[in-house]
């Protein structure tokens, strides 16, 4: 079965707030064009992100009802404390209250000014905090992940070659840790193949250096491992985790993705020296070791979560889900980033909008064109989240893909939800030429796309009478298009 049913029923119901077109436009209009500043009632289909937008289980709302809020020493903690320790098998570990804080306190500790740290491709927090150790963020994923087309079924493993050539030319005592993004956020929620971890892992025990998983998303890259790579087929989820990590010398996490919980992170690795430190600074700025900037509650949550996503029946699930929406959308000719990732699809927004020049935002004006028009809520992975300014021409730089991101919550939304998404999508790109291009009026100089503000081109409400939220499917769809709220 391509696309199987939800392994679960739906217990409890969030009503979604209908909202019509004048008010999306007032809206944007006020939030200077900026989706991470709307108010999320006003959102009929949210899919900016898949970190803490999660609906947790049975067992995690129960596990709530048991959290200990001892100051230190929680009974919470060390179950928590088990569980990650018998997924990852590392000696310390470190609750945060979620991921970037889990970078901040990692990178504080053992990142210096002037190192440079290779990952197959940073996110946005990760580039953030080691820029912000006046550090080098270096991407060295294959080359075939900035082809949009090319369709690899490991698009996100890390170039060996070019990593052994920077050890080489920047010196290993340069180099705190290589970091693997499992998947690749930033290339499509691509994922890493085991063969590819492991010839990374040996190339950096070589040279001494520690190699450190980015690890958010990791049960959806061991699935892909098991569906995708020779040799695991039959092997349990769990196991290829386990072999996974073992690669490696730590991890860092936001639960928020694969833990199955609105908040919550951690750090995991075996250097008694590194644990050390970053524990002084974890009292300093987020809390005792035991409870990390986190309630009793919250790691019992996280705990039962991290059980709970190496489900292989909701693993199944959860992947074609995300493909079921993928293929909705590349048989109606939309383009799209290929193959379909784990936990989003991702519109290739410069042949989407193929009028529109990087300087004039694409993916930025298309992701505002699927709200003004539908209701629905992406986020920009592109000019705006990684385009800057060089700092020595002062010449403005953009990056290579120009991607809308759809990430879809985990155990969410249904498939219906998800083909009133592709149907909405697929009529936008029939109306792409009227959908004009952006102009930044402030951009903050790090992590600028979660305050930015624009203004609009031309407005695109002058040229497009648009469509209402929720929609009569087209083959049901009479009269007037305007008409729906």
């Amino acid at each position: 079965m391509n696309y199987p049913s939800e392994p679960y029923r739906i217990k409890v119901v969030e009503p979604i707030k209908p909202t019509s077109r004048e008010e999306r436009c007032r809206l944007l209009h006020d939030a200077g064009y900026n989706l991470f500043q709307l108010p999320a009632e006003s959102v009929a289909i949210d899919l900016l992100t898949d970190s803490g937008t999660s609906a947790m289980s049975d067992s995690q709302w129960a596990g709530l009802m048991l959290g200990d809020e001892s100051y230190a020493g929680s009974k919470n903690f060390y179950r928590f404390e088990a569980a990650v320790r018998s997924l990852c098998g590392y000696r310390y570990v470190v609750p945060t209250h979620q991921g970037r804080a889990a970078e901040h306190v990692l990178f504080a500790a053992v990142v210096k000014p002037g190192m440079c740290v290779p990952n197959n491709m940073h996110f946005d927090t990760t580039r953030a905090n080691l820029e912000h150790r006046d550090a080098e963020a270096l991407d060295l994923v294959i080359k075939e992940a900035y082809d949009p087309h090319c369709e690899l079924p490991f698009k996100g493993n890390m170039d060996v070659g070019r990593l052994e050539t920077t050890i080489e030319r920047v010196g290993p005592d340069r180099i705190p840790f290589v970091l693997i993004t499992i998947t690749n956020n930033s290339g499509g929620g691509q994922p890493v193949s085991m063969a590819n971890i492991r010839e990374t892992s040996r190339l950096v025990t070589r040279y001494g250096i520690p190699l450190l998983f980015d690890a958010c998303r990791f049960a959806e890259n061991c699935f892909f491992i098991k569906e995708r790579e020779p040799g695991y087929a039959d092997v349990p989820v769990r196991d290829i985790a386990r072999s996974l990590f073992s690669l490696g010398d730590g991890c860092l996490m936001s639960a928020k993705k694969d833990g199955l919980v609105n908040i919550g992170g951690f750090l995991s690795v075996n250097d008694e020296r590194w644990a050390r430190a970053i524990t002084h600074l974890l009292i300093l700025v987020e809390g005792f070791p035991t409870y990390g900037g986190l309630a009793g509650r919250d790691l019992e949550a996280m705990a039962r979560g991290l059980e709970e996503v190496l489900d292989e029946d909701y693993l199944r699930f959860r992947i074609s889900q995300v493909r079921y929406l993928g293929d909705l959308l590349e048989r109606s000719g939309v383009p799209i980033l290929k193959p379909i990732g784990g936990h989003a699809v991702y519109l290739n927004a410069r042949e989407f909008l193929p009028h529109l020049e990087q300087y004039q935002f694409p993916a930025q004006a298309l992701a505002v064109a699927l709200y003004r028009e539908y209701g629905i809520r992406g986020v920009e992975i592109g000019s705006v989240m990684f385009g800057g300014r060089d700092p020595l021409t002062e010449q403005a730089t953009y990056p290579q893909l120009e991607l809308v991101r759809l990430a879809i919550p985990r155990r969410v939304y249904t498939n219906s939800h998800l083909t009133y998404v592709a149907e909405s999508v697929v009529d936008l790109f029939r109306h792409r030429d009227t959908i004009g291009g952006l102009v930044m009026t402030y951009g903050a100089p790090q992590l600028r796309h979660f305050t930015a503000r624009f203004k609009e081109d031309v407005p695109a409400g002058n040229r497009w009478p648009g469509v209402g939220f929720v929609r009569t499917p087209s083959s049901q769809r009479h009269g007037d298009r305007r008409g729906g709220t």
